[in-house]
């Protein structure tokens, strides 16, 4: 096997866990996939998977290295794509990471009329609220919430997210319904604290004209934007998020809006990649479909169509 063949078995290896399957999908025998990972690991003078009867993973090496093949055979992909003039028809894997509610109750609902126009490309989605390494990790392109602060990446806004303040009603009954800015001063928050450290405990209200950060206090934090609404629907304090994400829990009670007075600012949505890289016809496709679907999700009253 050539050098690129190898790297392409190990990359299978690593995602199916197996020698005999990744040997299977590439239609090899066992015996050369086995004979090919043996002389890399040679080459390269360290072991890359470690092996059982049972399972087949990467080392910590073996993890950094297929990071890299990802992001080799992905160049040399984009790289073939553009010579063979299949821009309007781009293939192969794309690497998408995005938070889980965007994944769970945007994408992934429609996501086969993606796969309906761009039947070449496969795609591989991870959720969280972690920062990723694209590069490291191999990954083409994040949806992400918020400002963008990273200046490396290429950011291209995709919404402008309506948010909300809210709380359940045994918050609500207890410490009463804020029915002015003023009033906060007597609540408590949910705070959200990110992969950074930072941690949020203000709540942001249009005030006047101007869009003012209100500090509270609160004995609850979490990391992950499911555990946020959870812990509002068990009294844990008032929060702040894109409405969407919270519309079944406005709609049946279980969460009741304050302060609609004084409207939340909206929350910038973007869609990021490296900004060093040529941006390639399988993520421009994406992103552009992206930017439909969240046209027609958050478009204003009177602005759809």
């Amino acid at each position: 096997m050539d050098r690129l063949d190898t790297l392409l078995l190990f990359t299978r290896i690593v995602e199916l866990g197996s020698f005999s399957q990744a040997a299977a999908a590439l239609e090899i025998p066992r015996a050369t996939a086995t004979y090919a990972i043996k002389a890399l690991e040679a080459r390269l003078g360290t072991r890359l998977l470690d092996r059982t009867t049972r399972h087949v993973r990467p080392t910590l090496d073996g993890q950094a290295f297929y990071a890299r093949c990802v992001h080799v055979l992905s160049e040399l992909d984009d790289a073939e794509s553009s010579l063979r003039h299949i821009a309007s028809n781009p293939r192969g894997v794309l690497r998408v990471d995005m938070h889980g509610a965007h994944a769970t109750r945007i994408v992934l609902p429609r996501i086969d009329q993606f796969r309906a126009r761009y039947p070449g490309i496969d795609l591989v989605v991870s959720s969280g609220d972690r920062l990723v390494d694209l590069v490291r990790e191999g990954v083409d392109c994040v949806i992400r919430a918020g400002p963008p602060r990273d200046s490396s990446l290429v950011a291209r806004r995709l919404a402008n997210m309506p948010q909300v303040v809210c709380a359940s009603p045994d918050y609500l009954a207890r410490f009463g319904t804020p029915r002015h800015p003023d009033d906060l001063a007597a609540h408590q928050v949910v705070k959200f604290f990110s992969s950074t450290g930072t941690i949020d405990d203000t709540l942001d209200l249009r005030i006047g004209g101007q869009v003012r950060a209100i500090a509270l206090g609160g004995w609850m934090a979490v990391n992950d934007a499911e555990n946020y609404v959870i812990c509002a629907l068990r009294g844990c304090g008032l929060i702040q998020l894109p409405r969407f994400h919270v519309e079944a829990e406005l709609r049946d009670g279980r969460l009741v809006e304050v302060l609609g007075e004084w409207p939340s600012p909206d929350y910038p949505l973007s869609a990021m990649y490296p900004q060093h890289r040529q941006l390639s016809p399988r993520v421009r496709v994406f992103i552009d479909w992206l930017s439909t679907l969240y046209d027609e999700a958050f478009a204003r009253p009177g602005e759809a169509g």
